[in-house]
């Protein structure tokens, strides 16, 4: 962000732009990543976070990127169940203490989901929302920003823009059996989606045994009774990678490409930039990318996209899911690109990912363990595990953040970092 006016990071976490509020236990959980949001923050920004954020990891982030902590405001707001994030502040009664904050310095709201609540938000407290000129603007992007949030909106897009899609069918709930013992006819296994899905949420994957005789295909209840469902043959998948994307006045950009680490198609973490094994599909990923990107502009959205892809073992790239908001890896790039912009060396290779710890910790607890240990972030250097997300509410359930100067050097890092905060399983 290169804006001189203050910023209010909003990280709408609970929001329906990818999945129904029905589901409310997983929007709690995801929530829980707030705290990262804290990696954007300048001097005279707002944060206002749905979880708190423990005074230990605000020192930290503090200490790294240089921002006074007298020059930042963050508003905790208290939980209220499983409702978009503005109108948790309304119901805290802190909407005039944001505006106050906001103040009349041009500020504009930043949000993790650019949905109808935050953009109602930014009018109730008079900014526009960024990167847009005015609040009107962020609506144009609106409808064309839930489509594409969804699995049949994205794949019938796609399909219009070129880009090679898994062979599949969209249908609604009570049709998704059929579809998917019609394609198991033609394929050894499939993958049920729900529409609206995210980090693989709902997903099922199922082989023609599964189905067999009178066997049923039990769902998630995700979507309700008529919900649409995209139903895919299932690929013989070598590498999940994906392309992060921006769309600016001066057009349509390619910011970073990586691999994504992946669990029964459930996202669990994400390393940067492209191994080998993926090179080869860079420029397709970047061509599909800028394709969808203008197409994206054209309907009037400005900002963060991602592009999924799955590689196939022999080589193709197939285009899964796109996901019109800031990812995963979104914040987690703007921090590593924050925390090494003084270096002279090209840029890092940096990976993100999450730990089980055999043991609870604190903060400072952890933080000690990579100091001893030289693990730690080291901005002379310019590498090292950033514990990105504050302290997790089970002491255990760690994510961090690896940078180093190559993919090699990222590697070892991670197995250093596995024993010295003694991960299950490292």
């Amino acid at each position: 962000m290169t804006e001189t006016g203050p910023i209010v990071v909003f990280a709408n976490f609970l929001s329906d732009l990818a999945v129904d509020l029905d589901e409310g236990q997983i929007l709690t959980t995801w929530a829980q990543q707030a705290p990262r949001k804290a990696w954007l923050l300048r001097p005279g920004d707002v944060f206002v976070t749905p979880v708190p954020l423990s005074p230990e990891f605000l020192r930290y982030v503090y200490d790294l990127t240089g921002v006074p902590p007298e020059s930042v405001a963050v508003v905790e707001v208290p939980p209220a169940g499983a409702v978009p994030l503005a109108r948790a502040v309304r119901e805290a009664g802190l909407v005039e203490h944001v505006r106050a904050l906001a103040g009349d310095r041009g500020a504009a709201l930043l949000p993790t989901a650019l949905d109808a609540s935050a953009i109602a938000f930014a009018r109730d407290i008079g900014i526009a929302v960024h990167p847009y000129p005015t609040v009107d603007a962020a609506e144009v992007a609106l409808r064309m920003t839930m489509l594409l949030n969804t699995k049949t909106g994205f794949r019938e897009t796609a399909g219009q823009l070129g880009m090679r899609l898994p062979a599949g069918r969209m249908c609604r709930r009570p049709e998704v059996e059929r579809v998917a013992r019609e394609l198991l006819r033609e394929h050894e296994r499939v993958v049920v989606k729900p529409d609206r899905s995210a980090g693989g949420h709902g997903m099922r994957f199922v082989s023609r045994d599964d189905l067999r005789g009178e066997a049923s295909l039990l769902l998630d209840t995700v979507g309700g009774p008529e919900g649409l469902w995209v139903v895919e043959e299932c690929l013989d998948v070598g590498e999940s990678v994906s392309v992060q994307m921006e769309v600016a006045a001066s057009g349509v950009h390619a910011l970073f490409s990586g691999a994504m680490r992946t669990v029964q198609g459930s996202f669990t973490g994400y390393a940067s930039p492209l191994p080998p094994s993926g090179a080869h599909v860079a420029d397709v990923l970047e061509e599909w990318g800028t394709s969808l990107g203008r197409h994206l502009a054209d309907h009037g959205y400005v900002g963060p996209f991602g592009l999924d892809a799955l590689v196939d073992t022999a080589g193709l790239a197939y285009a899964s899911e796109s996901n019109i908001r800031r990812t995963a890896t979104t914040t987690p790039y703007a921090m590593v690109t924050r925390l090494t912009a003084g270096s002279a060396a090209p840029p890092p290779a940096w990976s993100v990912a999450k730990g089980r710890t055999r043991s609870p910790m604190d903060f400072d607890g952890a933080l000690a363990r990579l100091r001893a240990s030289r693990l730690a972030f080291d901005p002379d250097r310019g590498e090292g595990v950033v514990l990105y997300a504050d302290a997790p509410p089970d002491g255990r359930s760690w994510r961090y953040a690896v940078i180093a100067r190559s993919a090699g050097d990222v590697e070892e890092q991670e197995a250093a970092l596995a024993e010295v905060l003694g991960f299950e399983g490292g």
